[in-house]
């Protein structure tokens, strides 16, 4: 007797996602034979909301070589009844390909489970180490035949739906999906396809039929990935051909934009430095009574507050290690429209904040200093202070710009990190942003020192130091500011070069350093009289040397 169609079937015992296993059944490994797909199949693919934890936990799960091997047609392919299977897309090439055509549907949902596909996609197999980097990378998103057919089409999506997106979502996403190429590929050719369809009009440029995504955002946390995007493509291969980008940058006068961009490049850096306070806040707690309280002795009968533990010395430690965070590469899109845009820098010091928020360029001057205080702790932090040393050199060679940075009615407060000994002095109260770089570069030299000398970070810091003080010279200018600190701390300098002058002989970048301490020495002992306050200031620097 034939068991009745109707009898129950058992209850699974765990339930896989319906998208879950449609990943499941593109990223097959073991020597599978390719499949093409149905039109149906990618229907259904890209209907679904997508699980980018699991796709990207399949994709981290196969190797560059595995995947690799997922594009290599089964020879076989090409035998008696199977010839037509020999023109197939391997896997991951329709995944991409089906992807890129669902970008530009326009209906709400395919379009954006598409870019969140293609985010993922490319920013794993592009994380991945290959043999020939460039190459294997074009045969799992697109084979060598149709790489140009396959990224203009690509490059022509991202640029429509950034242009003429319906919401300001999708538009994020599509860049986001620019910036996971761009970054990923940026040793490759295939960043040259941005170059072929420039994004600058629909991200900037003031145009009648097209919607301008910077002029369209409402909140300045959004500047952030247009910006770092710009950034990236105007700095691709800029040495060995004009880049486009670069050109547009010098050219651009929206003053609107600008000042939006500016707006936003202060909500990264506030941010960016927050996270340095959170692993240890060093501003100092005023009297309260909490406080009066623990110092007398009677801490039990002090009010309870909740506040975040402070982590131990190791944890610390640890933590400072990984900062900057990520937003941090928006300082590379600075550096380039600073030196490209004078307008940009002319709002970058002079824009106030909004309400009673730190106006953009103290945003900007406080992460620096946060990040040149812990400089030392990786290579990363330190190229980023080295970053922002350079920014701040091509503001202080502009003489009409330098002019407002000495000028007192543009004082402004600045939170300096105050979080190792020596401290900096406390100064809680408005001040010209010159003094603070002055102080910045004066904690860079401080808390940096060792033996293994960070040598082109101190050529960097004594460079700026040495443009301030030709300036004060140059315009007779007398500035108040606690000198003495100043003189002590080139005088440590000296002496710690004078101790460890073996350890830092064989260094081709030493007489460098020295050249330019000596000179910026020189240069205050001859004209110290010109910009000291008054003439026990400078007995103060002639007896101390």
């Amino acid at each position: 007797m034939e068991p009745s169609p109707l009898t129950q079937q058992g209850r699974p015992s765990s339930f896989q996602p319906k998208i879950d296993s449609l990943y499941e059944q593109i990223l097959r490994t073991g020597g599978s034979e390719p499949i093409e797909f149905s039109d149906g199949f990618w229907r259904e693919f890209f209907l679904l909301k997508p699980d980018k934890a699991s796709l990207r936990r399949r994709l981290d799960g196969i190797n560059a070589d595995d995947l690799l091997q997922i594009q290599v047609v089964d020879p076989s392919a090409f035998c008696s009844g199977g010839a037509d299977r020999g023109v197939f897309q391997e896997e991951t090439q329709q995944l991409f390909q089906e992807a890129i055509t669902n970008i530009d549907c326009g209906d709400g949902v395919s379009d954006m489970a598409a870019l969140d596909v293609c985010r993922h996609l490319v920013g794993v197999v592009l994380a991945k180490r290959y043999t020939n980097p460039s190459s294997e990378i074009i045969t799992v998103l697109s084979g060598l035949d149709d790489v140009d057919d396959i990224f203009l089409e690509f490059a022509n999506a991202i640029e429509k739906v950034v242009r003429s997106g319906e919401r300001i979502e999708i538009r994020q996403k599509a860049i986001q999906v620019a910036i996971a190429l761009t970054a990923g590929a940026y040793q490759t050719s295939l960043v040259s396809y941005f170059t072929h369809r420039d994004l600058f009009p629909c991200l900037m440029k003031e145009k009648t039929d097209w919607k301008k995504y910077i002029q369209d955002i409402d909140t300045p946390v959004r500047i952030f990935e247009p910006f770092l995007l710009l950034g990236l493509l105007a700095n691709y291969n800029k040495f060995e051909f004009r880049n486009p980008y670069r050109s547009r940058l010098e050219d651009f006068v929206d003053d609107a934009a600008i000042q939006k961009i500016v707006r936003g490049l202060g909500a990264t850096c506030s941010r960016s430095r927050d996270r340095y306070v959170a692993i240890q806040e060093d501003i100092e707690e005023g009297w309260t009574l909490s406080s009066t309280l623990k110092y007398i002795g009677l801490g039990a009968l002090a009010p309870s507050r909740s506040s975040t533990p402070t982590p131990n010395a190791e944890d610390a430690k640890d933590s400072f290690a990984t900062l900057p965070d990520t937003d941090a590469s928006v300082l590379l899109a600075v550096y380039d429209f600073t030196n490209a845009n004078k307008l940009f820098c002319s709002n970058l010091v002079t824009q106030p904040g909004e309400s009673k928020s730190e106006s953009p360029f103290s945003a900007f001057l406080s992460l620096t200093s946060y990040i040149l205080h812990h400089a030392y702790r990786s290579g990363r932090a330190t190229l980023y202070g080295l970053l922002n040393l350079t920014t701040l050199r091509i503001l202080i060679e502009d003489q009409s710009l330098c002019t407002k940075l000495f000028d007192p009615t543009l004082s402004i407060p600045i939170r300096l990190c105050r979080q190792r000994q020596p401290f900096l002095p406390s100064t809680p109260h408005p001040r010209p942003s010159a003094a603070a770089i002055f102080d910045i570069a004066i904690d860079t030299i401080n808390h940096n020192l060792r033996r293994r000398l960070d040598i082109p970070l101190y050529i960097a810091s004594i460079n700026l130091l040495h443009r301030l003080l030709s300036y004060l010279i140059t315009t007779r200018t007398r500035f108040p500011y606690h000198w003495p600190l100043l003189w002590q701390t080139l005088l440590s300098l000296l002496r710690f070069l004078t101790t460890y002058s073996t350890s830092l002989i064989h260094d081709p970048d030493l007489p460098t350093l020295i050249d330019t301490f000596l000179a910026t020495l020189s240069l205050a002992i001859s004209a110290g009289d010109s910009f000291l306050p008054d003439t026990s200031a400078y007995d103060d620097l002639f007896y101390k040397l």
